[in-house]
């Protein structure tokens, strides 16, 4: 290459640089492999430079470069795939069933006196200490150990009857059947 075709491109990528670099950015995701990107593709255009006749249309030319190099690149990754007999075990947070305890949960709060419902929420879900939860209902602190006591005894017992009837009904993955014989009833898992 001639000495004024090597210092025209340099005015080229002098003032092409940023323009270029934003083009291989939205090929690659990675800003340091989008500028190696680049760079590749100016060390492949730079020895063709004197046979694009119209300089004009050296910015699509070197987009293509940057496209096919990204290609190459793509199709020459090597993956790191190991085979194994077994495949490993995989947990995938699943907030599905979160949420049904969070339904659950506001659902049986709605069976506490509202005193009880204030002081659970007050002290479990705000997080308040027994003497902040007093002061903020205007009871003893007394009075509101007890009544979470209460409440909370009441909150199990009607999750275990709930549960007990999810059962009965089967909702809990298995089938469940009630037969009648001489001795009574008998509960089977089928």
């Amino acid at each position: 290459m001639r000495q004024g075709e090597v210092l025209d491109f340099e005015e080229y990528v002098r003032t092409r640089q940023d323009a270029l670099l934003r083009s291989a950015r939205r090929l690659v995701a990675d800003p340091v492999d989008a500028q190696d990107l680049l760079q590749t593709a100016l060390a492949r255009t730079y020895g063709r430079w004197d046979g694009i006749a119209d300089k004009s249309l050296a910015d699509a030319y070197l987009r293509r470069v940057m496209i096919n190099t990204r290609t190459e690149w793509w199709r020459s990754r090597k993956l790191e795939e190991v085979p194994t007999e077994q495949l490993p075990d995989a947990s995938v947070e699943d907030p599905t069933e979160q949420h049904a305890d969070r339904a659950l949960l506001m659902d049986v709060l709605k069976v506490l006196a509202p005193k009880q419902r204030s002081v659970v929420v007050l002290r479990h879900w705000e997080q308040m200490s027994t003497e902040e939860t007093a002061a903020a209902l205007g009871m003893s602190t007394g009075t509101v150990k007890s009544t979470l006591h209460r409440a909370l005894a009441r909150l199990r017992q009607e999750l275990e009857s709930r549960d007990l009837d999810a059962r009965a009904l089967g909702r809990t993955g298995e089938r469940t059947t009630v037969r009648g014989d001489e001795g009574g009833r008998e509960r089977c898992a089928a």
